[in-house]
């Protein structure tokens, strides 16, 4: 059972007080379900998200059919899950079956005031939703109201670089105290913000994978291919290639696979296991 202050089970005893009259001053979402039924387990843990995303603005009460057959039965219940939406005591609204969250959320809004939200976190929860441009808009604002939020001018770089505004994103980290620079997820934008700049030159990985069959020793398609990878996120490969490229010539482009090694390093973090055994394999071929 959940811990939610906004969610518990409603029984015959407790259905009159805790639904009906405490109703008339916060709306009760009531739920019936039963074990045995699948569509009803796909819809609880939405509605628990949206009560404890809601705030107290509503509250979940939750009805076992099994358990409780008579409460059931007074209900009115046919099918399950059944969904009752009860205000000022009065059912005012509701629906049958898993429903998905857009359309409960429909259902909510017409009865339900959201509270307010922290403008920060629904910049990211609307960027993990992948409404890139409306977190970009909110964030933006944010940092004209407070210039010297640093978490917020990282997530702009951040928003910029994934629109594909390097030459910005590259701009806002420059901008940062050096100190703040030196933080693990600066370094790691920093990074991936020159990777994706060096991507817009890259020839096609089929043409290097080709250069590499001809000649396993090539340099420029060992570098090359790495960073290919490097933006797939496939990173033991990008690292396997660039220590095969400092076998093959350390000193190539002043050291560009030892450098880009580092960059990895830094972008991954110390606690990738990919980073440790790579770290430990550049350490054996510098020494």
């Amino acid at each position: 059972m959940t811990s939610s202050p906004y969610i518990f089970e409603a029984t015959m005893d407790n259905f009159q007080q805790d639904v009906m009259e405490a109703s008339a001053t916060t709306p009760v979402l009531v739920d019936v379900w039963a074990e045995w039924c699948a569509p009803c387990k796909q819809l609880m843990p939405l509605l628990e998200k949206l009560a404890n995303e809601y705030q107290g603005a509503f509250r979940l009460a939750k009805v076992n059919a099994d358990e409780q057959e008579q409460l059931t039965s007074s209900l009115g219940v046919r099918s399950l899950p059944t969904v009752i939406l009860v205000k000022d005591g009065q059912a005012v609204d509701g629906f049958n079956g898993a429903l998905p969250e857009s359309e409960i959320r429909q259902v909510l809004d017409k009865h339900v005031e959201l509270p307010e939200e922290d403008p920060y976190e629904k910049a990211h929860r609307i960027w993990d939703e992948g409404n890139i441009e409306g977190a970009l808009e909110i964030l933006s604002e944010l940092n004209r109201k407070d210039p010297e939020n640093l978490k917020v001018l990282i997530d702009l770089a951040q928003l910029k670089a994934e629109t594909g505004d390097l030459d910005t994103a590259e701009q806002v980290l420059d901008s940062l105290p050096a100190e703040e620079k030196m933080q693990h997820q600066a370094k790691q934008l920093a990074a991936r913000v020159k990777f994706l700049k060096q991507s817009a030159e890259l020839p096609p990985m089929k043409d290097l994978e080709m250069a590499l069959e001809q000649d396993p020793k090539d340099p420029n398609a060992l570098h090359l291919l790495a960073l290919h990878h490097v933006l797939q996120e496939n990173n033991a490969e990008a690292m396997e290639l660039l220590i095969r490229l400092m076998q093959v010539d350390s000193k190539y482009k002043d050291e560009v696979a030892k450098t880009t090694l580092v960059e990895l390093f830094e972008k991954l973090g110390n606690n990738n296991p990919d980073v440790r055994t790579y770290r430990r394999k550049l350490y054996t071929l510098m020494h």
